[in-house]
């Protein structure tokens, strides 16, 4: 139940509040005395006596709110803060499990390992997500199938848990690349524009898309008005998106080429980070980071709050000075017959 901006748990109580006038009526003490005019005009007694009625009002008043459980309710606030909206989308195939950015075909047996492509993307995506403390997130992994696991959501803990737990096991070995991309975008509908809108993808492959799959993204990635950033992670450091002079003849026509001339040919800000080393991972989210400062409208949380507290305080002064005044009665009466 709602009453004066608050929500009552327990609100039949409320119909307990007038015991809170108990102390006003009198019990035998009312005095006879002989002759009226022997008691002297006493207005200090009388506020006095007001006073304390009053307080013992309070307590019991303060004490019925208290057991019906008042609380303020969750509520959402805007504010205008400086970030933008990001949807990561993380490759979780087999091939993440790789070691990241080798020099040599040998080394690539090494599967799982501290420096495998999953964990350098945790670590990495961990400290740009609490670097950015009023960006909106969402989460995306996908392989086989792309699962939203996360909508967009202000909650950093909540994005931060995602992150670890995308890293823990082994990924399994198809990429569905096309059902991911959409997926991502399709995460913003329905949503009011608030500012700079990103998708985030995070992988070390492509797939080769079909004509249905590129008209689908690039009109919805048109109609949502998305960035795209893809921070490529290279498993051998030699290979390039861009297409060069020195080529090895092996990466002539691969997927991830082919993914990289799409994303530059649909109409929507793109720009690929070629991440071949730790160092090259780092620069292209921090040049992310400082690039998506814009003025961005956040929806915050407010939790429900519990306000017992608040009447149990009130109840407890109140009840500190009554205590007081009888102590302060009791003293006086020893003095008197002393």
């Amino acid at each position: 139940m709602m009453l004066a901006g608050l929500e009552w748990d327990h609100a039949w109580l409320l119909f307990l509040l007038p015991l809170a006038l108990l102390p006003w009526f009198n019990h035998n003490l009312d005095k006879t005395v002989a002759w009226v005019n022997l008691v002297p005009v006493d207005p200090l007694s009388r506020v006095i006596n007001l006073t304390l009625k009053s307080l013992a009002s309070l307590v019991i008043a303060c004490l019925i709110l208290a057991l019906a459980s008042p609380s303020l309710p969750e509520q959402k606030r805007e504010r205008i803060g400086e970030g933008a909206e990001i949807v990561l989308l993380l490759d979780r195939s087999r091939s993440m499990d790789d070691p990241f950015a080798v020099k040599a075909q040998a080394a690539t047996v090494s599967v799982g390992g501290d420096n495998s492509k999953r964990n350098v993307a945790r670590e990495y995506l961990t400290e740009f997500v609490k670097n950015r403390p009023d960006d909106r997130f969402g989460f995306v992994f996908f392989s086989t199938k792309a699962i939203n696991l996360l909508p967009l959501t202000y909650d950093k803990e909540a994005v931060l848990a995602t992150i670890n737990a995308n890293a823990l096991g082994k990924g399994l070995s198809d990429t569905n690349m096309a059902e991911a991309l959409i997926s991502s975008a399709k995460m913003f509908e329905d949503q009011p524009y608030r500012g700079s809108r990103i998708v985030l993808l995070v992988s070390d492959g492509g797939q080769l898309l079909t004509d249905e799959a590129k008209e689908e993204i690039a009109s919805t990635y048109r109609e949502m008005n998305l960035t795209i950033y893809w921070i490529y992670l290279k498993s051998r450091q030699e290979m390039t998106l861009e297409a060069s002079d020195n080529d090895n003849l092996l990466w002539v026509d691969i997927p991830e080429r082919k993914l990289h001339t799409f994303f530059k040919s649909i109409g929507v800000p793109y720009r690929a980070f070629e991440a071949g080393s730790l160092e090259s991972f780092a620069d292209a989210l921090s040049e992310i980071d400082r690039q998506h400062y814009q003025t961005l409208i956040v929806e915050e949380t407010l939790p429900h709050e519990p306000k017992e507290d608040v009447f149990l305080w009130l109840a407890m002064l109140a009840m500190l000075l009554l205590a007081s005044s009888h102590l302060y009665t009791w003293w006086g009466v020893k003095k008197a017959h002393e």
